[in-house]
């Protein structure tokens, strides 16, 4: 770090100034630990200190952190406050042109520190955050009824053609079809009892589109239906036999998903997210911050929970192998018991194959 902010840092240590919580961390030789610049803690002498960027460099080079105040926590307190009033900002405002310079004054902070602090905390940039928002109420209005043209501007697209380009990721069809409930689209289908339940399979041209576990056959496609209620559904065991055998190959160490084509109605961070947790060997776990490191976003770990929260594609997108730091299952969004058997089926696959 340069003298001048070296010096700079030192006085905001000096003077326990939250404003650079998050901006750097410093260690301290005798003790080996490092706090935040606001830490209460007594002041070190200065030629006992060593200035870092993140916690993270901090730890490699051999310091642990602080229990008082745990600078491991990407951002203090004062500007998690910022960014979740940026956050709001960007909610209210989320049909109307947000540029980071604006953005940064509202709440008082550098352009440029709001950008890294938010990625941070949020999981996404703030233009990320506001197009999210944007394809959010563009989705809401389709449902609501209302034309293509009156959702992208409603939304605050500027023009249809903003639209279209994020409606394939985003939507996974276009828009009218969307707004339509699944119209025009085929989705063949085919469902299987298995030793975690009954699981159902859908797929259309481009892919997997949901793998959903259950009780029974009839809930599975009912809500399969509820979620397309005017697509044309084709049941197709046969047709869909490589897939459904891929997906069963996911249950054991023989299985690789990441082969396995599928159809994902998702946001960037979303898609970086489930693409780490395919990342995840069989048989073992990770925690939601590991995953939201794995990502190169460590303060995102509620994001990631979210994300798996979300997952549409069971077993082929592994979110059954992220747990809680203190080793609880956490959510499942198909049921705990089924997650709890998952692992322990993976973990005697792959304790089989090495024996």
């Amino acid at each position: 770090m340069p003298s001048l902010k070296t010096e700079r840092a030192w006085e905001a240590v000096l003077e326990r100034d939250r404003r650079f919580d998050g901006q750097f961390v410093y260690g301290v030789a005798s003790t080996k630990v490092y706090c935040r610049p606001s830490c209460p803690s007594r002041r070190p002498s200065r030629d006992q200190v060593t200035f870092f960027d993140s916690s993270r460099l901090a730890e490699t080079a051999g310091f642990r952190a602080c229990r008082r105040c745990r600078p491991e926590s990407a951002e203090g307190p004062e500007t998690e406050r910022r960014i979740e009033q940026a956050r709001r900002y960007l909610d209210e405002h989320y049909d109307e042109p947000v540029t980071l310079q604006q953005l940064a004054g509202e709440i008082g902070m550098s352009p440029y520190y709001l950008q890294r602090a938010f990625k941070r905390l949020v999981g996404s940039s703030p233009k990320e955050y506001r197009d999210m928002r944007r394809m959010e109420h563009f989705k809401t209005s389709l449902k609501r009824g209302e034309t293509v043209t009156n959702a992208t501007y409603e939304a605050g697209f500027g023009s249809s053609s903003r639209v279209y380009e994020r409606a394939n990721s985003d939507l996974g069809m276009t828009p009218s079809v969307f707004q339509a409930g699944g119209l025009g689209t085929t989705i063949s289908f085919t469902t299987k009892a298995t030793v975690v339940g009954r699981v159902l399979l859908a797929v259309t041209k481009r892919g997997i589109v949901t793998v959903r576990l259950g009780n029974s056959e009839a809930s599975l496609v009912a809500s399969l239906r509820r979620d397309y209620p005017m697509a044309t559904f084709r049941r197709d065991a046969v047709g869909l036999q490589r897939y459904l055998t891929g997906i069963l190959r996911c249950l054991t160490a023989n299985g690789d998903a990441c082969r396995l084509p599928l159809d994902l109605n998702a946001t960037a961070f979303q898609r970086r997210v489930w693409k780490a947790l395919q990342r995840i060997p069989c048989g073992s776990t990770r925690s939601y911050r590991d995953v939201a490191r794995a990502i190169g976003q460590p303060a995102a770990a509620r994001a990631v929970a979210r994300a798996c929260a979300t997952n549409p594609i069971a077993v082929a997108i592994p979110c059954h192998r992220v747990i809680r730091e203190d080793g609880r299952l956490g959510g499942y969004r198909w049921g705990l018991q089924r997650k709890h058997r998952l692992l322990a089926l993976e973990q005697e696959s792959t304790t089989a194959l090495s024996e």
